[in-house]
């Protein structure tokens, strides 16, 4: 027999599927977006860029992890092709985020579901898969409200710190280049906090297998290649053990 406590723990969440309930599941991560997209504005300042550059490379762009490398390569005169070619790589990692997605957009048109994997970013594939989890199913008018809503708030958060970076000299003394990877750990903490134990040791064993695999590759091939690699493998084992 269900218990009365059991029918009102049941997310009321999963049955919302409008454009504003992704607005809504966006807002827990508005504060990432912020805090990093501030950071990034004020780094960007201090390399150099202008205020439109930074606008103009936060729109087109829109990866941070890409952004902040891009930073770092100008700043050592790389050229061209070799910032090219590394925020591609880096951003591999979206092809398989968009493709465990997919099948829930498959009744979509082309055109929708570019603009669902271009907009799609860690923080959202996060949000977005807890939502599979809870719904078994995705929407676009929810996937909509997510995106755009992220999109909205990088932009404006990146803008807003390349103004305030014409007074930040040295964004380095105030921590502000770690910022990106302290947001991943928050999400990594906030993924581990909602799952059983079951599931918590088959994660930390897949992480375990990600150093692993990092650690060996790097010497066979480049790092970057190698996190590449290290990802695809690990995913894969992800699947196939995943119950």
């Amino acid at each position: 027999m269900t218990s009365t406590t059991e029918l009102h723990d049941k997310p009321t969440i999963s049955t919302d599927n409008s454009f504003f309930q992704g607005v809504k599941d966006c807002v827990p991560t508005l504060l990432g977006y912020i805090s990093i997209g501030l950071a990034f504005g004020v780094v960007g300042s201090a390399s150099g860029l202008s205020v439109l550059e930074i606008a103009l490379l936060t729109i087109l762009v829109y990866a941070g992890s890409a952004q902040f490398i891009f930073c770092a390569l100008l700043l050592t005169s790389s050229p061209a092709s070799a910032i090219i070619v590394t925020i591609f790589v880096v951003n591999l990692r979206h092809l398989l985020m968009s493709l465990t997605l997919a099948p829930h957009f498959t009744r979509y048109s082309m055109l929708r579901n570019v603009g669902f994997g271009t907009l799609l970013t860690d923080e959202t594939f996060g949000v977005a898969v807890t939502k599979q989890m809870q719904n078994g199913k995705l929407y676009g008018k929810w996937m909509d409200g997510l995106n755009i809503t992220a999109y909205l708030f990088w932009i404006l958060s990146c803008v807003t710190g390349a103004f305030l970076g014409q007074w930040v000299a040295n964004p380095e003394k105030w921590g502000l280049d770690f910022a990106l990877i302290g947001m991943f750990v928050a999400l990594l903490v906030l993924q581990l906090s909602s799952v059983n134990k079951t599931k918590i040791m088959h994660y930390l064993m897949l992480i375990g297998y990600m150093a692993v695999c990092m650690y060996g590759l790097s010497y066979i091939v480049p790092s970057h290649v190698a996190v590449l690699l290290a990802t695809i493998i690990v995913a894969t084992i992800g699947v196939v053990t995943d119950k």
